[in-house]
């Protein structure tokens, strides 16, 4: 009985500090792979850098479907950014696509607080 007490203490003992080791679920902002309407990295500055797997055509579908018309010249730059031009409001402007589904509008320069963000909807 003394060998079963000893045991039942060492098990206890055991489980309680592997429970006190268990990390907290965060809460904050995660970095999603692409944005969507429910992303929770909305403080993001965007374009953001990285490597960019939207093709040309999605990049530029992606980018209409954010009410802009008439997509050209989309080119891919050193930071994975889909650059190119689009009509908005009868104005031409500069567009940009980043690898998370950031539709930007202006020069799209990756200096943080430039540019107007729109989150593109879910999926590619």
């Amino acid at each position: 009985m003394r060998n079963t007490m000893l045991i039942a203490a060492a098990l206890a003992f055991v489980a309680s500090g592997a429970v006190a080791q268990t990390p907290p679920a965060k809460d904050g902002p995660q970095n999603s792979a692409v944005n969507t309407q429910n992303s929770s990295n909305r403080m993001v500055d965007a374009p953001v850098k990285g490597s960019n797997s939207f093709t040309e055509g999605e990049a530029k579908s992606r980018i209409e479907k954010m009410g802009f018309a008439s997509v050209s010249d989309l080119k891919k730059d050193e930071h994975g950014v889909w650059r190119g031009q689009a009509m908005k409001n009868g104005q031409k402007v500069a567009v940009s696509l980043d690898y998370q589904g950031n539709v930007v509008e202006g020069s799209g320069s990756t200096a943080p607080g430039n540019n107007a963000t729109r989150n593109g909807s879910a999926g590619r």
